[in-house]
């Protein structure tokens, strides 16, 4: 039978995840809006050295700063959007890390902010193209050491997976950011099937005329594949 806990213990329970869980997490919070400026600052110097050998001025190499937890960066007809997510998240009981020694000598080290990369069209944001879609290529999953790994698209999904030994450093930032603009520029915008537009009414073709704004993403259409797997 479950022992009943009386006040004095559930005060004290309610004390100790208050310091210890409460705080942790707060911790992880504050530790990964730094990881977030470290992204900033890598892509601000990624457009620099761009631009040195990119004279083309129809050549899009900007960052749009939205915030502590969004930066747009524009590059060639992409954007990659930079997302820190608000919340912090422990990793499924089913995930296979929990598994590993790292995590079985100290649960904490499962618990992670999360910086969210999306791929966009450019012109999306330009031509205020609402109705546009995007793709989630990446997530860079960041613990209170400094540990890191990362679940996408592409090379995204496999070169950063060693959670114990792989730590966040301007290198790796810069790894990451280049692999992300890289699965963009080579993920290509795929005409949609024939089906889907042939059929438009009077107002979207009024629409159409003035604004261009047929739904577009890159593979509109098409069941976009997975070609990375889950952080495990």
């Amino acid at each position: 039978m479950q022992k009943l806990i009386n006040m004095d213990e559930k005060q004290l329970r309610i004390v100790d995840l208050l310091k210890n869980k409460a705080a942790m997490k707060q911790d992880i919070a504050d530790y990964s809006e730094s990881v977030m400026d470290l992204f900033r600052e890598e892509v601000i110097k990624e457009v620099a050295e761009l631009k040195k050998e990119i004279k083309d001025k129809r050549v899009r190499l900007r960052i749009d700063d939205r915030g502590t937890h969004e930066f747009f960066f524009y590059v060639g007809s992409d954007v990659l959007v930079f997302q820190l997510h608000h919340n912090i998240f422990r990793l499924p009981d089913e995930n296979p890390l929990w598994k590993t020694d790292y995590l079985k000598e100290e649960e904490s080290n499962g618990y992670f902010g999360i910086i969210n990369i999306y791929n966009f069209l450019a012109e999306s944001f330009e031509r205020k193209r609402y109705n546009d879609a995007g793709y989630l290529i990446g997530r860079v999953f960041v613990n209170q050491n400094n540990h890191f790994v990362v679940e996408g698209k592409g090379q995204l999904g496999f070169l950063f997976r060693d959670l114990e030994n792989k730590v966040l450093t301007h290198e790796t930032v810069r790894q990451i950011i280049q692999t992300s603009i890289i699965y963009s520029i080579e993920f290509d915008l795929i005409t949609p099937p024939y089906d889907l537009i042939q059929e438009m009414s009077v107002m979207e073709i009024q629409t159409l005329s003035s604004e261009l704004q047929v739904k577009t993403g890159k593979r509109l259409g098409f069941k976009f594949s997975t070609e990375g797997g889950k952080v495990e």
